[in-house]
C-alpha cells in the first residue's frame, strides 16, 4: 500500500482533487517502495489516523494520473 501527498480525509476529496488537476505524488513509508509506473493502490488518511479509504490509481512517473 502507498500513500499520496497531500493527505485527504476521504476518498471523495481525493478523487475531486485528482479531477481538478492537483498533482499527487505516491510514496511508501515502509520497506517496499511505491510504484512509479502502472497501477497501484493508495490508502488514507495517513498513519497514525485509522485508514478509512482505499483507491486504485494509475501512476506515471510517480504521479497519479487517474483514480477509481
Amino acid at each position: 500500500m502507498a500513500y499520496v501527498d497531500p493527505d485527504y480525509p476521504t476518498k471523495k476529496a481525493f478523487m475531486a482533487a485528482v479531477k481538478a488537476g492537483v498533482r499527487h505524488d505516491t510514496y511508501s513509508p515502509g520497506p517496499f517502495p511505491a510504484r512509479t509506473e502502472g497501477r497501484d493502490v493508495v490508502e488514507g488518511p495517513h498513519y497514525p489516523k485509522p485508514h478509512r479509504w482505499y483507491a486504485s490509481v494509475v501512476v506515471k512517473d510517480g504521479v497519479v494520473v487517474s483514480v477509481k
